[in-house]
Protein backbone atom coordinates (compact mmCIF):
# COMPACT_ATOMS: atom_id res chain seq x y z
CA UNK A 1 0.00 0.00 0.00
CA UNK A 2 1.23 3.70 -0.85
CA UNK A 3 1.15 6.16 1.94
CA UNK A 4 1.73 10.09 0.62
CA UNK A 5 3.13 12.11 3.37
CA UNK A 6 4.13 16.03 3.78
CA UNK A 7 6.30 17.96 5.54
CA UNK A 8 4.73 21.34 7.14
CA UNK A 9 8.79 21.90 8.56
CA UNK A 10 12.14 20.22 8.21
CA UNK A 11 12.21 16.87 9.68
CA UNK A 12 15.50 15.28 10.86
CA UNK A 13 16.36 12.65 7.67
CA UNK A 14 17.40 10.45 10.27
CA UNK A 15 13.90 10.10 10.94
CA UNK A 16 12.42 10.27 7.44
CA UNK A 17 15.15 7.90 6.03
CA UNK A 18 12.80 4.93 8.48
CA UNK A 19 10.14 5.42 5.97
CA UNK A 20 9.56 2.67 3.41
CA UNK A 21 10.01 2.58 -0.42
CA UNK A 22 6.37 2.48 -0.12
CA UNK A 23 6.06 6.50 1.56
CA UNK A 24 5.46 8.74 -1.40
CA UNK A 25 6.13 12.66 -0.29
CA UNK A 26 4.19 15.53 -1.47
CA UNK A 27 4.35 19.03 -0.85
CA UNK A 28 0.84 19.54 -0.66
CA UNK A 29 -1.05 18.91 2.61
CA UNK A 30 -4.64 18.39 0.73
CA UNK A 31 -2.86 15.12 -0.94
CA UNK A 32 -1.25 13.34 1.69
CA UNK A 33 -2.17 10.60 3.90
CA UNK A 34 0.12 12.13 6.71
CA UNK A 35 1.67 14.88 7.80
CA UNK A 36 4.47 15.73 9.96
CA UNK A 37 4.96 19.12 12.19
CA UNK A 38 7.23 21.08 14.57
CA UNK A 39 5.84 24.55 14.99
CA UNK A 40 3.35 25.46 11.90
CA UNK A 41 0.47 26.50 12.97
CA UNK A 42 -1.96 24.10 11.18
CA UNK A 43 -5.12 26.01 12.14
CA UNK A 44 -5.88 27.31 9.25
CA UNK A 45 -4.82 25.11 7.00
CA UNK A 46 -6.76 22.97 4.53
CA UNK A 47 -6.50 19.24 4.76
CA UNK A 48 -7.56 17.17 2.31
CA UNK A 49 -10.29 13.84 3.16
CA UNK A 50 -7.48 11.32 3.03
CA UNK A 51 -5.76 13.30 5.67
CA UNK A 52 -5.20 10.11 8.53
CA UNK A 53 -2.72 11.05 10.95
CA UNK A 54 -0.53 14.18 11.66
CA UNK A 55 2.89 13.46 13.83
CA UNK A 56 4.24 16.60 16.19
CA UNK A 57 7.92 15.99 16.19
CA UNK A 58 8.02 17.53 19.59
CA UNK A 59 5.58 17.34 22.52
CA UNK A 60 3.15 20.77 22.17
CA UNK A 61 0.20 20.50 20.07
CA UNK A 62 -0.56 24.20 20.24
CA UNK A 63 -0.44 24.44 16.99
CA UNK A 64 -2.35 21.33 15.70
CA UNK A 65 -6.65 21.88 16.10
CA UNK A 66 -6.76 18.20 17.50
CA UNK A 67 -9.73 18.36 18.96
CA UNK A 68 -11.40 19.20 15.50
CA UNK A 69 -9.30 16.83 13.98
CA UNK A 70 -10.65 14.05 16.43
CA UNK A 71 -14.10 14.67 15.08
CA UNK A 72 -12.47 14.38 11.39
CA UNK A 73 -10.89 10.80 12.37
CA UNK A 74 -7.80 12.42 12.08
CA UNK A 75 -5.13 10.83 14.78
CA UNK A 76 -2.77 13.52 16.25
CA UNK A 77 0.56 12.12 18.03
CA UNK A 78 3.65 13.96 19.70
CA UNK A 79 6.96 12.64 21.10
CA UNK A 80 7.13 12.82 24.59
CA UNK A 81 10.13 12.56 26.18
CA UNK A 82 12.29 12.01 23.34
CA UNK A 83 13.32 16.11 24.04
CA UNK A 84 13.41 15.78 27.42
CA UNK A 85 17.27 15.87 27.93
CA UNK A 86 17.83 18.84 25.88
CA UNK A 87 15.37 20.81 28.02
CA UNK A 88 16.74 19.03 31.00
CA UNK A 89 20.48 20.63 30.56
CA UNK A 90 18.86 24.17 29.40
CA UNK A 91 16.86 24.24 32.74
CA UNK A 92 20.36 23.29 34.95
CA UNK A 93 21.75 26.27 32.78
CA UNK A 94 18.86 28.61 33.51
CA UNK A 95 19.33 27.96 37.17
CA UNK A 96 22.88 28.99 37.21
CA UNK A 97 22.36 32.22 34.80
CA UNK A 98 19.33 33.32 38.24
CA UNK A 99 21.96 32.41 41.15
CA UNK A 100 25.01 33.80 39.08
CA UNK A 101 25.25 37.18 37.07
CA UNK A 102 27.18 35.17 33.88
CA UNK A 103 25.44 37.20 31.55
CA UNK A 104 25.83 40.24 33.10
CA UNK A 105 29.82 39.31 33.56
CA UNK A 106 29.70 38.82 29.76
CA UNK A 107 28.72 41.77 28.94
CA UNK A 108 30.92 43.84 30.76
CA UNK A 109 33.92 42.28 28.91
CA UNK A 110 32.14 43.00 25.77
CA UNK A 111 31.78 46.61 27.00
CA UNK A 112 35.24 46.82 27.87
CA UNK A 113 37.29 45.08 25.30
CA UNK A 114 39.16 48.09 24.25
CA UNK A 115 40.88 48.23 27.80
CA UNK A 116 44.27 47.29 27.76
CA UNK A 117 44.33 45.97 31.62
CA UNK A 118 41.00 44.06 31.43
CA UNK A 119 42.76 41.67 32.92
CA UNK A 120 42.88 43.81 36.22
CA UNK A 121 40.32 46.21 35.52
CA UNK A 122 38.07 42.93 36.00
CA UNK A 123 39.46 41.90 39.27
CA UNK A 124 37.74 45.25 40.72
CA UNK A 125 34.76 44.82 38.97
CA UNK A 126 33.64 41.55 39.08
CA UNK A 127 32.50 41.67 42.83
CA UNK A 128 29.20 43.32 40.82
CA UNK A 129 28.48 40.15 39.18
CA UNK A 130 28.99 37.99 42.15
CA UNK A 131 26.07 35.08 42.85
CA UNK A 132 24.87 32.25 44.70
CA UNK A 133 26.00 28.31 44.24
CA UNK A 134 22.59 26.15 43.62
CA UNK A 135 24.49 23.22 45.90
CA UNK A 136 22.08 22.95 48.93
CA UNK A 137 19.17 25.29 48.19
CA UNK A 138 16.02 23.57 47.59
CA UNK A 139 14.38 22.92 43.92
CA UNK A 140 11.09 22.56 43.45
CA UNK A 141 9.98 20.63 40.27
CA UNK A 142 5.97 21.57 39.36
CA UNK A 143 5.31 18.58 37.05
CA UNK A 144 6.97 15.14 37.06
CA UNK A 145 6.67 14.12 33.60
CA UNK A 146 9.59 12.99 31.25
CA UNK A 147 11.24 16.22 31.82
CA UNK A 148 10.38 16.89 35.06
CA UNK A 149 11.83 13.50 36.26
CA UNK A 150 15.24 14.81 34.78
CA UNK A 151 15.05 18.07 36.64
CA UNK A 152 14.54 16.13 39.73
CA UNK A 153 17.34 13.63 39.16
CA UNK A 154 19.91 16.18 37.80
CA UNK A 155 19.23 18.62 40.63
CA UNK A 156 19.97 15.87 43.83
CA UNK A 157 23.23 14.95 41.57
CA UNK A 158 23.82 18.74 42.08
CA UNK A 159 23.08 18.76 45.70
CA UNK A 160 20.15 20.53 45.71
CA UNK A 161 17.39 19.54 48.21
CA UNK A 162 14.75 18.38 45.44
CA UNK A 163 10.37 18.88 45.77
CA UNK A 164 8.23 17.51 43.35
CA UNK A 165 4.83 17.94 43.01
CA UNK A 166 2.72 16.07 40.53
CA UNK A 167 -1.17 14.84 41.21
CA UNK A 168 -1.15 12.39 38.20
CA UNK A 169 2.45 10.85 38.96
CA UNK A 170 2.29 7.42 37.33
CA UNK A 171 3.66 4.51 38.74
CA UNK A 172 7.18 4.53 35.99
CA UNK A 173 7.44 7.90 36.63
CA UNK A 174 7.69 7.43 40.42
CA UNK A 175 10.09 4.41 40.07
CA UNK A 176 12.53 6.66 37.73
CA UNK A 177 12.94 9.62 40.25
CA UNK A 178 15.78 9.67 42.61
CA UNK A 179 14.63 8.17 46.43
CA UNK A 180 15.29 11.84 48.15
CA UNK A 181 13.23 13.84 45.74
CA UNK A 182 10.40 14.72 48.57
CA UNK A 183 6.68 14.48 47.46
CA UNK A 184 4.37 17.41 47.86
CA UNK A 185 0.62 16.48 48.66
CA UNK A 186 -0.05 20.58 47.34
CA UNK A 187 1.52 23.00 45.05
CA UNK A 188 1.42 25.55 48.03
CA UNK A 189 4.15 23.41 49.67
CA UNK A 190 6.48 23.92 47.05
CA UNK A 191 5.86 27.76 46.88
CA UNK A 192 6.72 28.09 50.60
CA UNK A 193 9.73 26.40 50.79
CA UNK A 194 11.95 26.43 47.66
CA UNK A 195 14.63 28.81 46.29
CA UNK A 196 14.42 27.64 43.06
CA UNK A 197 10.90 27.21 40.77
CA UNK A 198 10.27 25.35 37.93
CA UNK A 199 7.38 24.39 36.26
CA UNK A 200 6.90 21.66 33.84
CA UNK A 201 3.22 20.82 33.16
CA UNK A 202 0.85 21.18 30.02
CA UNK A 203 -0.91 24.86 29.14
CA UNK A 204 -4.49 23.49 30.49
CA UNK A 205 -7.31 25.74 31.77
CA UNK A 206 -6.57 24.71 35.11
CA UNK A 207 -2.61 25.55 35.03
CA UNK A 208 -2.46 28.74 32.45
CA UNK A 209 -2.00 32.10 34.36
CA UNK A 210 -1.00 29.45 37.82
CA UNK A 211 2.03 31.61 38.23
CA UNK A 212 0.40 34.45 39.63
CA UNK A 213 0.58 37.34 42.22
CA UNK A 214 -1.45 34.75 44.61
CA UNK A 215 0.97 31.91 43.88
CA UNK A 216 4.21 34.33 44.41
CA UNK A 217 2.54 35.92 47.40
CA UNK A 218 3.14 32.57 49.43
CA UNK A 219 6.77 32.19 47.94
CA UNK A 220 10.22 33.33 49.80
CA UNK A 221 11.58 36.03 49.23
CA UNK A 222 14.33 36.00 46.36
CA UNK A 223 13.08 33.07 44.65
CA UNK A 224 14.24 32.29 41.14
CA UNK A 225 11.54 30.85 38.68
CA UNK A 226 12.55 29.07 35.19
CA UNK A 227 9.91 28.40 32.69
CA UNK A 228 10.79 25.80 29.69
CA UNK A 229 7.56 24.25 29.90
CA UNK A 230 4.71 27.15 28.25
CA UNK A 231 4.40 30.64 28.09
CA UNK A 232 0.79 30.94 29.50
CA UNK A 233 1.84 29.29 32.54
CA UNK A 234 2.95 32.27 33.79
CA UNK A 235 0.93 35.95 34.69
CA UNK A 236 3.82 37.63 33.47
CA UNK A 237 2.97 40.61 34.24
CA UNK A 238 2.46 39.67 37.90
CA UNK A 239 5.82 38.44 37.36
CA UNK A 240 7.30 41.85 36.55
CA UNK A 241 6.08 43.60 39.71
CA UNK A 242 7.41 41.07 42.04
CA UNK A 243 10.62 41.30 40.45
CA UNK A 244 10.21 44.96 40.52
CA UNK A 245 9.77 44.72 44.43
CA UNK A 246 12.84 42.16 44.78
CA UNK A 247 9.89 39.53 45.86
CA UNK A 248 11.36 37.27 42.57
CA UNK A 249 15.12 37.30 42.17
CA UNK A 250 15.07 36.40 38.58
CA UNK A 251 12.37 34.93 36.21
CA UNK A 252 14.09 32.82 33.46
CA UNK A 253 11.97 32.02 30.29
CA UNK A 254 12.43 30.31 27.20
CA UNK A 255 9.22 32.54 25.44
CA UNK A 256 10.46 35.58 24.19
CA UNK A 257 7.70 38.24 24.12
CA UNK A 258 7.53 41.95 24.40
CA UNK A 259 6.13 41.60 28.17
CA UNK A 260 9.53 39.99 29.15
CA UNK A 261 12.24 40.96 26.68
CA UNK A 262 14.65 43.42 28.00
CA UNK A 263 13.16 43.94 31.89
CA UNK A 264 15.03 43.84 34.95
CA UNK A 265 15.66 40.61 36.72
CA UNK A 266 14.40 38.90 33.23
CA UNK A 267 16.37 36.10 31.44
CA UNK A 268 14.53 35.65 28.03
CA UNK A 269 16.20 32.47 26.13
CA UNK A 270 14.63 32.32 22.36
CA UNK A 271 12.81 29.11 22.77
CA UNK A 272 15.77 27.02 22.90
CA UNK A 273 14.67 24.09 25.31
CA UNK A 274 14.60 21.56 22.25
CA UNK A 275 16.76 23.18 20.16
CA UNK A 276 19.77 20.72 19.88
CA UNK A 277 20.68 18.17 17.36
CA UNK A 278 20.22 15.46 19.42
CA UNK A 279 16.71 16.01 20.53
CA UNK A 280 15.31 17.05 17.24
CA UNK A 281 16.76 13.69 15.61
CA UNK A 282 15.13 12.20 18.85
CA UNK A 283 11.82 13.78 17.94
CA UNK A 284 12.08 12.69 13.86
CA UNK A 285 12.90 9.05 14.97
CA UNK A 286 10.05 8.61 17.27
CA UNK A 287 7.55 10.66 15.33
CA UNK A 288 8.30 8.49 12.08
CA UNK A 289 8.05 5.16 14.23
CA UNK A 290 4.65 6.40 15.91
CA UNK A 291 3.29 7.32 11.91
CA UNK A 292 4.58 3.89 10.51
CA UNK A 293 2.99 1.52 13.36
CA UNK A 294 -0.49 3.11 12.63
CA UNK A 295 -0.58 3.45 8.81
CA UNK A 296 0.41 -0.19 8.42
CA UNK A 297 -0.72 -1.30 11.81
CA UNK A 298 -3.27 0.50 12.86
CA UNK A 299 -2.23 0.92 16.37
CA UNK A 300 -2.25 3.82 18.17
CA UNK A 301 1.10 5.19 20.64
CA UNK A 302 0.96 8.37 22.38
CA UNK A 303 -1.81 10.31 20.86
CA UNK A 304 -3.03 13.30 22.45
CA UNK A 305 -6.97 13.07 20.69
CA UNK A 306 -7.75 9.09 20.65
CA UNK A 307 -7.04 6.57 22.85
CA UNK A 308 -3.51 4.31 23.19
CA UNK A 309 -5.13 1.07 21.56
CA UNK A 310 -2.79 -1.64 19.92
CA UNK A 311 -3.33 -5.48 18.23
CA UNK A 312 0.34 -5.72 17.56
CA UNK A 313 1.35 -7.24 13.86
CA UNK A 314 -1.32 -8.04 12.35
CA UNK A 315 -1.46 -11.88 11.35
CA UNK A 316 -4.83 -12.70 10.29
CA UNK A 317 -6.06 -12.13 6.73
CA UNK A 318 -7.44 -8.56 7.97
CA UNK A 319 -7.66 -5.87 10.10
CA UNK A 320 -10.21 -2.85 10.43
CA UNK A 321 -9.70 0.52 12.28
CA UNK A 322 -12.40 1.97 12.89
CA UNK A 323 -12.39 6.17 14.81
CA UNK A 324 -16.02 6.63 16.53
CA UNK A 325 -18.05 8.48 18.92
CA UNK A 326 -17.65 6.91 22.60
CA UNK A 327 -21.47 5.64 22.74
CA UNK A 328 -22.58 2.55 23.96
CA UNK A 329 -23.02 -0.73 22.25
CA UNK A 330 -20.92 0.26 19.51
CA UNK A 331 -18.93 -2.41 19.99
CA UNK A 332 -21.99 -5.04 20.09
CA UNK A 333 -22.70 -2.93 16.50
CA UNK A 334 -19.83 -3.91 14.95
CA UNK A 335 -19.74 -7.59 15.97
CA UNK A 336 -23.56 -7.88 14.86
CA UNK A 337 -22.31 -6.47 11.28
CA UNK A 338 -19.26 -8.78 11.12
CA UNK A 339 -21.79 -11.65 12.39
CA UNK A 340 -24.36 -11.23 9.73
CA UNK A 341 -21.79 -11.17 7.16
CA UNK A 342 -20.65 -14.48 8.32
CA UNK A 343 -17.36 -12.80 9.23
CA UNK A 344 -15.11 -14.21 12.08
CA UNK A 345 -13.47 -12.31 14.34
CA UNK A 346 -9.91 -13.65 15.67
CA UNK A 347 -8.89 -10.25 18.13
CA UNK A 348 -11.08 -7.34 19.00
CA UNK A 349 -9.58 -4.47 20.64
CA UNK A 350 -11.50 -1.10 21.70
CA UNK A 351 -10.86 2.15 24.04
CA UNK A 352 -12.53 5.78 24.33
CA UNK A 353 -11.16 8.79 25.19
CA UNK A 354 -13.55 12.02 26.33
CA UNK A 355 -16.35 11.63 23.31
CA UNK A 356 -13.90 9.50 21.09
CA UNK A 357 -13.15 5.67 20.93
CA UNK A 358 -11.37 3.68 18.45
CA UNK A 359 -11.94 0.09 17.62
CA UNK A 360 -9.18 -2.51 15.73
CA UNK A 361 -10.86 -5.44 14.77
CA UNK A 362 -8.67 -8.52 13.19
CA UNK A 363 -11.02 -10.53 10.99
CA UNK A 364 -10.03 -14.50 9.74
CA UNK A 365 -10.98 -13.15 5.80
CA UNK A 366 -10.06 -10.62 3.64
CA UNK A 367 -12.77 -7.59 4.03
CA UNK A 368 -14.54 -6.10 1.22
CA UNK A 369 -15.93 -2.81 0.17
CA UNK A 370 -19.57 -4.32 1.15
CA UNK A 371 -18.36 -5.31 4.73
CA UNK A 372 -16.98 -1.38 5.03
CA UNK A 373 -19.89 0.12 3.97
CA UNK A 374 -22.20 -1.42 6.22
CA UNK A 375 -19.58 -0.92 9.41
CA UNK A 376 -19.00 3.32 8.13
CA UNK A 377 -22.83 3.16 7.94
CA UNK A 378 -23.73 3.74 12.00
CA UNK A 379 -24.18 7.83 12.80
CA UNK A 380 -21.61 7.26 15.36
CA UNK A 381 -18.66 6.13 13.18
CA UNK A 382 -16.59 9.02 12.28
CA UNK A 383 -13.96 6.89 9.83
CA UNK A 384 -13.30 3.05 8.94
CA UNK A 385 -10.14 2.42 7.51
CA UNK A 386 -8.58 -1.10 6.12
CA UNK A 387 -5.40 -1.74 7.36
CA UNK A 388 -4.74 -4.87 6.02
Amino acid sequence: MKYTYTCLNPIADCGLNNLGDNYVRTEKLTEAKAAFVRSAKMDDMEVGEELLAVARAGAGVNNIPHADYANKGIVVFNTPGANANGVKELVIAAMLLASRDIVGGIDWVKENVNDPAINKTAEKAKKAFAGTEIQGKKLGVIGLGAIGQKVANAAVQLGMEVYGYDPYLSVDAAWNLEQSVKHCKNVEAIYSACDFITVHVPALESTKGMINADAIAMMKRGVIIINAARDALVNEKDMLVALESGKVRKYVTDFPNSTTAGKKGCLVIPHLGASTAEAEDNCAIMAVKQMRDFLENGNIVNSVNYPACSLGLPTKAGRIAICHRNEANMIGTFTSILGNAKVNIDAIANKSRGDVAYTLIDIDSPTTPELIEALASSEAVIRVRVVK
